[in-house]
């Protein structure tokens, strides 16, 4: 079995985060912006590494009780290994140790197995952004309560069906 380890992002991984970027958007971020976002006191970026390097990121925007995941990616090739799942573990374990209460996020109206993903952790849709991805909208999805008890049994849950044990 392949062993992955999700741990915060540093400046020496951006290459391949950017290069992992450009293989999954389509209007990627530049290397200058992973540099800028790493620089901010109130952004926390995570990667999942395995034996062969980077092989999924994701970001998060902390502001004012709330958190915004700003990015997230897996590999083509790595997809359905359930990094997606644990990425969004991480990334909502970060926004909740930063006193977060609401997290908010944007995903590209056809890609429906991410808002599956997302539905999975609580969030719902709440809007749209026209043209926000130059080609496609965007539907704004939030995740509320992520504070509270209730929420954390979610994420009991989810981390059961990886076959994490709560300790």
């Amino acid at each position: 079995m392949t062993e992955f380890t999700i741990r915060f992002m540093e400046r020496s991984d951006i290459p391949a985060v950017a290069a992992l970027e450009a293989e999954v958007y389509s209007t990627p971020w530049s290397p200058r912006v992973f540099f800028d976002e790493l620089a901010m006191d109130n952004r926390r970026y995570i990667v999942v590494e395995g034996p062969d390097g980077i092989v999924g990121y994701g970001g998060l925007l902390i502001i004012e009780g709330d958190a915004h995941i700003t990015t997230i990616a897996v590999a083509p090739e790595m997809r359905g290994k359930r990094l997606g799942v644990r990425l969004m573990l991480a990334l909502v374990d970060e926004a909740v140790v930063n006193r977060a209460r609401h997290l908010t996020l944007e995903v590209r109206v056809s890609n429906t197995s991410a808002q599956g993903l997302y539905e999975r952790f609580g969030f719902e849709p709440v809007g749209r952004r026209k043209n926000y991805y130059v080609d496609e909208d965007a539907l704004v999805m939030w995740a509320t309560d992520i504070d509270t008890s209730d929420y954390d049994d979610r994420l009991v849950q989810i981390r059961g069906s990886l076959g994490e044990v709560e300790v």
